[in-house]
């Protein structure tokens, strides 16, 4: 049980944080998108919308029962007096009742954005992705260790182990960790326990992680997909322009053989 002096500690933290930022909020609010690599409490809308809808309260560092939550400060340039965790010092360990979205005030941290059929789950949550250096994962030479994927509390789903022979010796199996990216909630309990000095996996924020198609691609082996094609028959002249020379220039199979 915690006692009453960790307590009063804990609020003194986040009530000197919060009246730091909600002092200088007013001098340094343009700055405070400028941080990309930022990861938020589960539950957070996107991060434009987060610091815009965050009331720099700290209720959600209070509420959260591993100290994973910190409130930004001045010098961190990510939005004074908002949340934000670091996973190699402590990692969301995913509270199944979700405290830290549930003490949000504002609607920057809400349960609908960890709704799935209809309920909610902190699985669900998609704070971030996990990026894997394979240069720099250990697993990856060959050498036995399956520390993340042992960590990952979505485990065989969010991180599995592939087997390839391992090319040194021609005939042992190297277990290479393997992320996915459908499951991953981006907790960082993974990077938290990566033995090699500067963690060959990270967390990084999904609009940096992740790519992005275009519109102009698409799955011909999809039904859904190809329905996508109707609705651009359907656009302006003006809009669809771009769009059907990308496609025309995609199934122009010609140049091949001049």
């Amino acid at each position: 049980m915690t006692s009453r002096r960790e307590i009063l500690k804990k609020l003194f933290k986040v009530s000197a944080a919060a009246g730091s930022g909600g002092l200088l909020w007013g001098t340094v609010a343009e700055g405070t998108v400028a941080a990309p690599i930022t990861l938020r409490p589960p539950g957070a809308l996107e991060n434009k919308s987060f610091i815009q809808a965050c009331v720099k309260c700290g209720k959600c560092v209070e509420a959260c029962p591993y100290d994973t939550l910190k409130l930004a400060t001045p010098t961190e340039n990510m939005g004074v007096g908002t949340p934000y965790y670091t996973p190699r010092e402590v990692p969301c360990y995913l509270c199944t009742n979700y405290p830290c979205t549930e003490a949000c005030p504002s609607g920057a941290l809400h349960v609908d954005n960890l709704v799935s059929d209809d309920k909610p789950d902190i699985n669900n949550a998609k704070m971030g992705l996990a990026v894997i250096h394979k240069e720099t994962c250990i697993a990856y030479w060959g050498i036995q260790c399956d520390a993340c994927y042992r960590a990952c509390p979505l485990i065989d789903e969010a991180i599995v182990l592939k087997k390839e022979k391992n090319p040194v010796t021609g005939k042992h199996a190297n277990l290479q960790p393997v992320i996915n990216s459908d499951i991953c909630t981006g907790c960082g309990l993974c990077e938290k326990v990566c033995v090699v000095e500067e963690p060959a996996v990270r967390v990084l924020p999904l609009d940096i992680s992740t790519g992005k198609v275009g519109d102009h691609y698409i799955k011909s082996w999809e039904q859904e997909d190809e329905k996508r094609i109707e609705a651009i028959e359907k656009m302006p002249d003006s809009d669809k322009k771009d769009i059907n020379s990308a496609l025309d220039y995609l199934n122009d199979d010609e140049s091949l053989f001049d």
